[in-house]
């Protein structure tokens, strides 16, 4: 049993950890508090049995979604809790703190997803692991009128509050806070590095496979608008309130399915098939990332960054497009997303003049979307005067998803040891998970642990003249960063808020 600010609660021992389950850090966003900013969880009388995880927020089914995954779960509209992990709930402990947030494009994901089950990090590192739900879709990421822009970002300022409040109660350390997340909850780490609001909240930071798309407000709100007239709505809070939560994810569905078609409206931002990014709004999140960065924002924040190498590939697969590519597809992609247009485009055939068009387009949307958005901003934390480690995944998945190679998400059942859960099920199909991949497994918690300790990872620090990077593989080694080539066709390149294209046009 622990208290917490807001009251007892009572958890599980398992295999040597105490587990504490679907903890209240914030009210329910429900009635009057649908799409406004997170408030603090009411006090209860008595314990609470932290048994069960929270209800997920109202999403979209995907991969890595509950209905994908098969497994039941608890409904209600209970959608913001805490989870933590600890190898000892004694507040003498002051073991170093990790705080996962989970991907999903923005529109998916929640902490009680198998793949997330953190028992292997803590036990390992000796450290307390806590997950927790935010607000995904039109609840936490649609630009509205009447509603605070970037509401699930807020929901991860109110958990990372929750955290320096409470977790030393369970053993943990308010001094030594680490959060680290992957995909769109590493756009969620970098958009905290950014944000007032989150400042002093954590020491260490890891983005995971950093995507690049961060919306302008103009983008933003004419994707609301075309959200909204989705569900037959106008893109306000008061309007959409009154539409059952469940009912919107249809919305963002129905959207998705049709934005890789309109490239001349929403430009980079269509080919993602996600409306829903973190907004530069001037006031939750001021500037993209690699701005604040470089200005010194988390001078004080120590970073590890990094991404798979061949990460684009399993969107590929998904959409039964490997090896399927056509020249006309490969060059509207480059034209679309390498730096310059069709200048840009040159630049890429004259650089992998071999590669196939299945390889280059994967290689040009790898490069825009994860690989140099995380290089880049390993180099702005270093403009900024800050420290950073940076890395890249290059072991393939094995077994019959070879050819998926380095892809992305291979990270997580390898960082949480997961690997019979959601994705993991995917890149570990045979009938035993390979030595090389236990090994690697075993390396990826030593060194993201240690990060969260001391900021070292166990390999040297990043600079701009050496560009010293870890690489993970099988026989994991030290080299300059491996992407040269593509590193310095992207030199110079600014990632700032995508804007709306064609603003005189009908809106769609």
């Amino acid at each position: 049993m622990v208290r917490t600010a807001s009251g007892a609660v009572r958890g599980l021992h398992e295999d040597g950890l105490a587990v504490f389950r679907g903890i209240p850090f914030a009210e329910p966003p429900v009635g009057a508090a649908r799409f406004q900013a997170p408030c603090p969880a009411r006090p209860w009388d008595g314990t609470r049995e932290a048994y069960a995880f929270g209800p997920p927020p109202p999403q979209e089914p995907g991969i890595q979604g509950r209905k994908a995954a098969g497994v039941p779960g608890p409904t209600g509209d209970d959608w913001l809790t805490v989870n933590v992990w600890t190898p000892d709930p004694d507040p003498s402990s002051a073991r170093p703190v990790m705080v996962w947030i989970y991907g999903g494009a923005y529109k998916l994901g929640h902490a009680g997803q198998p793949a997330y089950d953190a028992q292997h990090i803590a036990r390992d590192g000796d450290v307390v692991v806590v997950t927790f739900n935010y607000r995904v879709g039109m609840e936490g990421f649609a630009l509205l009128d009447g509603a605070p822009a970037n509401r699930g970002l807020l929901d991860q300022v109110a958990a990372l509050e929750w955290v320096r409040a409470n977790i030393a109660a369970f053993g943990g350390d308010p001094e030594q806070i680490t959060v680290f997340g992957e995909s769109a909850g590493a756009g969620s780490v970098a958009s905290l590095l950014a944000m007032p609001r989150a400042r002093g909240l954590f020491r260490r930071a890891v983005a995971q496979s950093l995507p690049g798309t961060f919306f302008s407000e103009a983008l933003a709100r004419d994707l609301a608008a075309a959200l909204a007239a989705e569900a037959g709505r106008r893109p306000a809070a008061a309007d959409l309130a009154t539409v059952d939560p469940r009912r919107l994810t249809d919305a963002g569905q129905s959207l998705s399915a049709k934005m890789f078609h309109r490239t001349d409206r929403w430009g980079q931002a269509a080919p993602t098939v996600t409306p829903f990014s973190p907004v530069v709004d001037g006031d939750v999140l001021p500037t993209t990332p690699w701005q604040a960065l470089a200005a010194g924002a988390a001078r004080d924040v120590d970073l590890l960054v990094g991404h798979n190498r061949d990460e684009f590939r399993l969107f590929l697969a998904m959409e039964g497009l490997l090896d399927e590519i056509t020249q006309d597809q490969l060059t509207g992609a480059l034209r679309l997303l390498a730096p310059g247009g069709a200048a840009g485009e040159r630049a890429y055939r004259a650089a992998f003049p071999d590669a196939t068009p299945t390889d280059l387009y994967e290689r040009v949307q790898t490069d825009w979307l994860f690989a140099m958005p995380s290089l880049h901003l390993a180099d702005a934390q270093r403009a900024g005067g800050g420290r950073a480690h940076v890395y890249e995944l290059a072991w393939p998945a094995p077994g019959g998803s070879q050819y998926l190679g380095a892809c992305h998400g291979l990270d997580i059942p390898l960082l949480f040891g997961t690997f019979r859960a959601d994705l993991g099920i995917l890149l570990f199909s045979g009938a035993e998970v390979p030595a090389e991949a236990q090994e690697l497994s075993s390396r990826f918690r030593r060194s993201w642990t240690a990060f969260a300790r001391t900021g070292d990872p166990g390999w040297p620090a990043y600079d701009t003249d050496e560009r010293l990077v870890q690489v993970l593989d099988a026989e994991p080694t030290v080299t300059t960063y491996p992407r040269e080539t593509s590193r310095r066709l992207w030199e110079g390149h600014a990632f700032l808020p995508l804007p709306l294209l064609g603003q005189e046009a009908d809106r769609p």
